[in-house]
């Protein structure tokens, strides 16, 4: 009798279905604050890499330029992004202003009280778990889509 775990459905599917339950979850949190969920996201990683290069961020937000170009607009059109000179005349350096501070931080505590309750819905130790096994899993693909660059 073969007793070996064999996934079911297709996990692309399954991974974009929670993606989209847990992105309302926590815009229904943070949209008050005037930001959506990807620009709370944005705005927090050029807060904390700033002043960074473009493909920079892009890279560790896991995004191609193009995505961050278009979700950088409406950050910059609200000022709380700048786009600044970089080390010479072709490159720029992507920043938060003062303006884009406040703005997180009030977005900051919008998306805490999402975490809370998410952590209240699903319980801390799956949440914590949930974390452990995507870190793995990223980590991994991370890991085959290096040994096909070679």
């Amino acid at each position: 009798m073969d007793t070996a775990v064999k996934p079911r459905g297709c996990t692309n599917l399954k991974l974009r279905q929670l993606s989209r339950v847990v992105t309302r979850h926590y815009d229904a949190y943070v949209a008050p604050t005037g930001l959506r969920n990807t620009q709370y996201s944005l705005l927090s990683h050029v807060e904390l890499l700033g002043p960074v290069r473009p493909v920079d961020l892009a890279r560790r937000m896991r995004v191609d330029a193009s995505t961050l170009t278009r979700n950088l607009q409406p950050l910059l059109a609200a000022g709380w992004v700048r786009l600044g000179p970089g080390v010479d005349q072709r490159s720029r350096l992507v920043e938060v202003t003062d303006a884009g501070r406040a703005k997180r931080a009030e977005g900051q505590r919008a998306w805490k009280q999402a975490q809370l309750a998410l952590n209240d819905r699903l319980g801390p130790q799956r949440v914590a778990q949930l974390h452990a096994v995507l870190d793995e899993c990223i980590a991994r693909l991370d890991a085959g889509d290096e040994g096909e660059d070679a």
